[in-house]
């Protein structure tokens, strides 16, 4: 379901049983969802071209199009291949789950059932596939909402927390120098090391999000980010040597003209992490406001030579992880 505020999901109920529509309808809409009824798979393919639902709860049997040949058509369309879809099975029938399952349904439920399974199924439905869409396909690493989400399930959480962000000196140069497919394997490099990183701190997990482009995001303990800012620092700086020409990695630089065909000079890539802290001191309620003062601490960072850590000290806040990593 969405955040208040936000647009509401739109659930589309296909079955030719009144009664159980009826039924699903009332519930999914008493907890905030938009609803859109079809009494059959044809009913449903017609509704969907003129309004495209964020999940859709199939009945198995039905005339015309059953469940099977609507789900079956969803999953062969490319402007709906994505739609998450419940089937509803008969009890005890499991050869119409794995049917289903087949089909490229992505879970079931069986009659009769509950109000809170129906609940939690579509919910979790939901969830799963929004995060799905939002991974990055280059590194396979969540994105902008879920790192939201992360955020504030750690201000729910009420525990300190600490948000970096970080992202590569000088990363123009590799694109101008070699092209964006090297561009690439950078930003591909550092999501290895910031993986192996968060892998390797004392628990709690820590987490690992892509911004986008050379931008990620981590959140973790206070007393986490001083071993994953210092692994990944001195990991990556090794991973990308190795990407350079071996010219360019030997004297150290790369060489660049301007636009007005001038040779320039650019420095191998380092890396600028900002880190905001959330504990006792000060409180941050907002993902918003934290995500915002680590960028304005990986500004900070960047203004210095090498890779750097800046922790946000406005607050008071001890901060022995503000330092040169190189």
């Amino acid at each position: 379901m969405e955040a208040a505020g936000d647009r509401r999901d739109v659930i589309l109920v296909v079955d030719d049983d009144e009664d159980i529509a009826r039924f699903v309808e009332f519930n999914l809409r008493l907890h905030g969802f938009d609803v859109m009824l079809a009494s059959d798979g044809q009913e449903a393919l017609e509704l969907i071209e003129r309004q495209r639902p964020d999940l859709a709860v199939v009945d198995l049997m039905m005339p015309r199009i059953d469940g099977l040949e609507l789900t079956r058509r969803l999953r062969a369309d490319p402007m709906t291949a994505v739609l998450p879809v419940i089937m509803l099975t008969a009890k005890g029938m499991t050869q119409d789950k794995v049917n289903g399952l087949s089909a490229g349904a992505d879970d079931y439920l069986v009659k009769p059932f509950d109000t809170l399974e129906l609940l939690a199924r579509v919910t979790s439905t939901l969830r799963r596939n929004k995060e799905f869409r939002e991974v990055s396909p280059l590194t396979g690493l969540p994105g902008n909402s879920r790192i939201r989400r992360e955020i504030a399930d750690r201000v729910r959480s009420g525990t300190d927390y600490a948000v970096g962000y970080i992202d590569i000196d000088r990363f123009k140069s590799v694109n101008d120098r070699y092209g964006f497919v090297r561009g690439d394997d950078f930003i591909a490099a550092l999501a290895r090391t910031l993986h192996q990183a968060v892998v390797s701190v004392a628990p709690p997990p820590a987490f690992l999000g892509h911004v986008g482009g050379d931008d990620f995001v981590f959140v973790c303990t206070p007393d986490q980010v001083l071993a994953l800012t210092s692994r990944v620092s001195a990991d990556f700086e090794k991973a990308a040597d190795a990407l350079y020409d071996p010219t360019d990695r030997e004297r150290g630089y790369v060489e660049l003209k301007d636009r007005r065909g001038n040779m320039r000079k650019a420095a191998l890539v380092t890396l600028s992490i900002g880190v905001c802290v959330s504990d006792a001191d000060k409180r941050l309620t907002s993902p918003l406001e934290a995500m915002t003062i680590a960028s304005e601490m990986k500004s900070v960072a960047k203004s210095q030579p090498g890779s750097y850590v800046a922790v946000d000290r406005r607050r008071g806040v001890s901060d022995p992880n503000q330092r040169h990593v190189k």
